[in-house]
């Protein structure tokens, strides 16, 4: 019989505690910027007009297949009525 393991055993073989840490983070971080605006009823459009950051770009984000700048970022946040806070991880 095969032993499978789960994502999580795998890809603390893989990566770094660091590399994981930064992974969630950005994975949280989209999470909560596709989920303000989704909050304030605003396609990825509607969000470039109130931003100034252009569609694919947004689109390029929210998919995880860029990684913004941090005035991309507040661009994109300040119109949601969000903010960026630093605070302890958990661990």
């Amino acid at each position: 019989m095969k032993n499978y393991k789960t994502w999580d055993e795998i890809r603390t073989e893989i990566f770094t505690p660091e590399e994981i840490a930064e992974s969630d983070i950005r994975v949280a971080l989209m999470g909560e910027l596709v989920a303000a605006r989704k909050e304030q009823g605003l396609t990825q459009r509607g969000l470039e007009k109130i931003s100034g950051v252009r569609q694919p770009v947004i689109a390029r984000i929210e998919n995880g297949e860029a990684s913004p700048r941090l005035d991309t970022l507040i661009k994109l946040l300040a119109p949601l009525g969000k903010t960026l806070s630093i605070v302890p991880l958990n661990k």
